[in-house]
């Protein structure tokens, strides 16, 4: 198995033992993103829809470097640490997603690293 890093500078730096992205055949793991700016490696400021369209975004710029899209996540795991926001990302969601919607998981937790109000990460699938 030949696994291949996918590094972009348009997303956010590691901040820790692992990679952007994986890509194995024409299969793309996405790491988790926080809503870190990719310039400033700061916490985007704003409250949750400020953030989550940032990571929308760090998602987007990852999928591209591997020569793909958001249309082609197959699977999505977004992790609140506000249940309350369920609504409101289903709507922020909308704006960058068409049918058929990727299969997702949204789970509730504690707390995010930096203090983010919101996690994701991703599988997608090339070709």
């Amino acid at each position: 198995m030949r696994k291949e890093v996918i590094k972009t500078e348009k997303a956010p730096a590691a901040i820790g033992t692992y990679s952007q992205a994986i890509k194995v055949g024409e299969t793309v793991y996405l790491s988790g993103q926080i809503p870190l700016n990719p310039l400033t490696m700061q916490l985007i400021d704003g409250g949750f829809e400020a953030q989550a369209v940032q990571v929308f975004e760090n998602l987007k710029a990852v999928a591209e470097a591997a020569g793909g899209s958001l249309q082609n996540i197959v699977k999505l795991n977004i992790y609140l640490t506000d249940l309350d926001n369920f609504t409101k990302l289903n709507e922020i969601m909308g704006r960058y997603f068409a049918e058929p919607y990727p299969a997702r998981a949204a789970i509730g937790i504690s707390a995010l690293p930096k203090g983010s109000l919101v996690e994701m990460d991703a599988v997608l699938v090339l070709g």
